[in-house]
């Protein structure tokens, strides 16, 4: 996907300054489709005067409407909220930092991209195990194609994660290594046509909770055997990031 110039225009009109601003959601996963809102995510920069005194600044930012023609989804953290979250092994905010999406970004953006690859440990699987979890139960009700897609789409970033470190949201990116769910290629296909609210459809003649089973299983497996580590030591870095990006914005 080619980042929209009117995504540009936007964060540039944020009322603080962005240490990033990236495209999450279903664009990122690889299966956007016409009616999918663009979600975009990032961090802001809270003055020092919004963060010592009795009136503190918004932490989170939320924007949703229809803006220069964009069904838009805009979430944006302080500094601080967002380096805890990291510290916390929460799989939405690596995603956003990593998302090749960039529509903002800059010195610290690329800083906080280092700082925070030390954050990686084996216990974002939990993370990912439970998003699944959420999702697989989601499709049950629904059966619609975009939470069993999701459900995929999770438990592949979990499992490329723990086995080589680095972020890779997009699902169809993760299917080559797996050829028993390469109809998922096909479903993908199907969501990108037939929109956000399509049905998922046993066409393939493949048990799908069979194929969740097993992936849940194998992410289980490989965080438990994960060269990553199991604790962080990066919170002196980021607290540090912190204190020079509100000194320095």
């Amino acid at each position: 996907m080619n980042v929209d110039p009117r995504l540009g225009v936007i964060a540039a009109a944020q009322p603080y300054p962005l240490v990033f601003a990236t495209v999450s959601g279903a664009h990122l996963y690889g299966f956007e489709s016409a009616d999918s809102d663009v979600d975009l995510r990032g961090v802001h920069v809270l003055p020092v005067g919004d963060v010592i005194g009795l009136d503190r600044g918004p932490e989170t930012l939320q924007v949703s409407e229809l803006r220069d023609g964009l069904d838009l989804d805009l979430v944006t953290h302080d500094v601080g909220k967002f380096c805890s979250l990291l510290l916390r092994h929460n799989g939405y905010v690596l995603e956003q930092l990593y998302s090749p999406l960039v529509v903002s970004g800059g010195v610290l953006h690329e800083e906080l991209k280092a700082i925070g690859a030390g954050c990686i440990t084996r216990n974002h699987a939990h993370h990912y195990l439970g998003f699944s979890e959420t999702q697989w139960r989601l499709y049950g009700r629904t059966h619609q194609l975009k939470p069993l897609l999701y459900t995929f789409r999770v438990l592949k970033t979990g499992i490329h994660l723990m086995r080589t470190g680095r972020v890779e949201a997009n699902l169809v990116h993760l299917l080559d290594d797996d050829p028993r769910i390469a109809y998922l290629g096909d479903l993908v296909a199907d969501k990108r046509t037939h929109g956000e609210h399509a049905a998922a459809t046993d066409d393939h003649g493949v048990d799908f909770g069979a194929d969740v089973a097993r992936l849940r299983q194998v992410l289980a497996v490989e965080s438990e055997g994960s060269p990553l580590p199991v604790a962080t030591g990066q919170r002196p870095a980021l607290h540090d990031f912190v204190v020079r990006a509100r000194l320095t914005t």
